[in-house]
């Protein structure tokens, strides 16, 4: 059976469940690049959804990311609803930050991933431990309307792909294609947005 015809056998198998995360999570993305606070609402129950998704599929790390999803978008709603969201002001992390991040970030998801990967049945402990801590990370950024948040979600969503296909969620891994595609216009979008600020 072909890459693309095995593909589509795994979508065609996909739960409601699944379906309905991954809907939810897409709006999430498109809202949150126009700035958007409803993106908050749809970023709870999709990341509600995949709280049990990566669970059942022994994402332990993922379950954990996505409980803090579920966190982050409550964060994010009261955050943003101080003020419409349009008119928050977006910010740029200077080289200093962004070097401290990630490095910060990358040895908890190495300390993560080593214990998971000894201590559990984790699947690809290590890869599910650079998503999810540098997830963690990007969220904050988007709370704090942080422009750059936008080109970590681009190698997060690259990598992602290869870690949803390995469970066999197809239509997870196709929607990490498209959150790829997304985070590019997204980051196109808060940079001319920042700009226009500027003047």
């Amino acid at each position: 059976m072909s890459f693309f015809a095995t593909v589509w056998e795994g979508i065609k198998a996909t739960s409601i469940v699944e379906w309905l995360a991954v809907a939810s999570s897409i709006l999430y993305v498109i809202l949150a690049a126009k700035r958007s606070i409803l993106c908050w609402f749809f970023a709870f129950i999709g990341s509600a959804l995949f709280v049990y998704l990566c669970f059942i599929g022994e994402l332990y790390i993922e379950s954990i990311l996505q409980l803090f999803y579920v966190a982050m978008a409550v964060v994010g709603w009261v955050t943003w609803n101080h003020a419409k969201a349009e008119e928050v002001v977006l910010k740029k992390w200077d080289g200093k930050k962004h070097v401290i991040n990630i490095l910060a970030s990358g040895f908890v998801a190495v300390v993560l991933g080593y214990l998971f990967d000894n201590y559990t049945n984790q699947a690809n402990p290590y890869i599910d431990a650079f998503t999810t801590v540098y997830s963690l990370a990007a969220t904050f950024m988007v709370t704090q309307k942080i422009v750059e948040n936008w080109l970590y979600w681009i190698i997060i969503d690259l990598v992602s792909i290869y870690l949803y296909a390995q469970r066999d969620y197809n239509l997870t891994a196709i929607q990490y294609v498209l959150f790829t595609v997304l985070a590019i216009f997204g980051f196109v979008a808060w940079q001319k947005a920042y700009k226009k600020q500027l003047q």
